[in-house]
């Protein structure tokens, strides 16, 4: 099946689709009415997907997907204010139970780590963990503790045995029409936007630069968020064609 096969795809997606345009669109902008609206809408679209899909997967796999797009929807509003320690600090404690959640499914499912994909992971939360400590110090230490669990989460999403016949390129599987084959996809955007977070925190300061790079942010998370969620029910559905 194709990446836009109408049997993929819901009003859930449009949904979802909407809510991270007006999302993206509100960062830029630095409309916080507008986010406040739209992006609570961002993981519940999905979880309405996983929950329309849970016949086909195992209740704990469900249960898991869906309590991590619950945390997510938390993060999401609390991460509206990232620039404030005590937001970004409550955004990634309710991320890091979602990292949790997904790296249980793919271990449930098989996934182990992958030496090239774990010392790309290493390097990246190093130079993060780096500029914090320099940078930011009053939230390095919890905000590496959350980079360490998303770095587990894209490490093992980028197992190339989750998806069995997939070309690998740089040590991760590339993405096809199985849709288990974007999951490390979806690991590596998600390390690049939280990276990215990091960056605009630390290093820029002219405030149109900001604006993008946070527009920058918020467009990788919402199609990290769907190449995860999507490769994780392919992953999890109990026919596993993907």
């Amino acid at each position: 099946m194709g990446w836009f096969s109408r049997k993929r795809w819901g009003v859930e997606h449009a949904v979802f689709a909407a809510a991270s345009a007006a999302t993206v669109v509100g960062g830029v902008a630095g409309n916080e009415k507008l986010q406040q609206i739209a992006k609570p809408l961002i993981a519940p679209a999905l979880a309405v997907r996983v929950l329309r899909r849970s016949r086909d997967t195992d209740r704990a796999d469900t249960a898991l997907l869906v309590a991590g797009l619950a945390a997510a929807t938390l993060g999401d509003i609390a991460m509206i204010r990232s620039d404030e320690d005590r937001r970004i600090l409550s955004g990634a404690a309710c991320f890091g139970v979602m990292q949790t959640a997904y790296s249980s499914i793919l271990v449930r499912r098989g996934a182990r780590v992958s030496t090239p994909v774990a010392v790309q992971r290493a390097g990246a939360l190093a130079g993060a963990a780096g500029l914090l400590a320099a940078r930011n110090r009053s939230v390095a230490a919890p905000l590496t503790g959350y980079g360490a669990l998303l770095a587990t989460t894209a490490t093992l999403a980028g197992d190339p045995a989750l998806a069995p016949g997939t070309r690998v390129r740089a040590g991760l599987p590339v993405p096809g029409s199985d849709r288990r084959s974007r999951l490390g996809l979806g690991g590596l955007i998600f390390t690049l936007s939280d990276g990215s977070i990091v960056v605009r925190r630390t290093l820029l300061k002219d405030e149109k630069t900001r604006a993008a790079a946070e527009g920058f942010v918020l467009a990788t998370y919402v199609v990290a968020q769907l190449l995860l969620v999507e490769g994780l029910l392919a992953l999890t559905s109990r026919d596993s064609q993907g």
